[in-house]
Formats: structure tokens, sequence, C-alpha cells
């Protein structure tokens, strides 16, 4: 195997494909499900939504955190292999100025599908009048060579929901 092969990744080994896990306890979805045209008719890129059943967010995978918006509704992350990944929490949420949610990370952190990067009050949300979907969004996905969504239905956090694979 010479190093071009490796740099490619083989079988769905090496450094172009991740394992996704379930960033909370809940319901995963598909992205065409979330109730937002902007992300199911993915302008934002491909992803998977999760209805929460707590307010628990974790990393969906190994990486670095790249932004953390100030209103906390979102944390953008950068994958071990390359993609870039926002982590969307509800529908509209930008609206409540970041009320709800408290931000556990800051930019340059590390993160594994251990890390609980932020956790939102589920209630507040409701009683907005928001959606509380977790949203996963490839927001390069002109990195992007593969996304499977292997998993759905009811699921925990950390339970591998799928791959990405990085071009």
């Amino acid at each position: 195997m010479g190093m071009f092969d490796f740099l490619k990744g083989n079988g769905g080994e090496g450094e172009s494909t991740l394992a996704l896990s379930s960033p909370v306890n809940g319901k995963v979805i598909a992205i065409e499900e979330v109730q937002d045209p902007v992300f199911s008719q993915k302008m934002m890129g491909d992803g998977f939504g999760i209805e929460p059943s707590d307010g628990d967010i974790y990393a969906p995978g190994s990486g670095k955190v790249v932004s953390v918006f100030p209103t906390q509704h979102a944390v953008g992350l950068l994958l071990d292999n390359g993609v870039e990944v926002l982590v969307h929490i509800g529908i509209d949420t930008v609206e409540l100025e970041g009320a709800p949610f408290d931000t556990l990370v800051k930019e340059g952190d590390k993160v594994t599908p251990d890390t609980k990067i932020s956790t939102v009050n589920l209630e507040e949300v409701a009683a907005a009048g928001k959606e509380s979907t977790v949203i996963i969004v490839f927001s390069n996905m002109e990195q992007v060579e593969k996304f499977d969504l292997t998993t759905t239905g009811e699921t925990t956090k950390g339970t591998e929901i799928g791959t990405i694979t990085a071009k």
C-alpha cells in the first residue's frame, strides 16, 4: 500500500471516514424531516436531526471547536477528517438570544463524543413556541465524499448513527 492509498483511506478505515454519534438522547430523523426548509432542503448542507428528550448536547464526533455563536444556539466544529459540522439547537432559536442555552466549550477546544458542548432548557424553548430539534449539518459539503445515516429512531447519546467520509 503506497502513501497515496493511505491518504485516500480504504474500506472505511483511516483518517477520512469518521463515525458519527447521536449528540443527544432522543429520536434521530432524516434531515428532510426537519421542520425548517433551510435545513430540510439542504441549503446549509446535508446532515440529520434529533428530537431531543433532554437538554444535554454532546459533540457528534471527534474534532475541535471553531465557532461559538454569541446567541449560544449553535456551535461549529471541525472534525478530525476536515469536515465542518454545525450543531444547531432548535429552529429559529437565534431569536431567543441565548436565554435557554449554556455553551460549555470555547473556540479551540478539542472535543470527542464524550464532550458535553452545550445544555438547553427544552421547557423554555417550548414555552417560546420553538421546535427544539437538534440539527447536525455538514457546512463544507465540497469536502464531503459520502454521508451515511445508518440509524434513525430512538437512540441514546453516543450511539453510532452513521459515518462521514471526507474527500
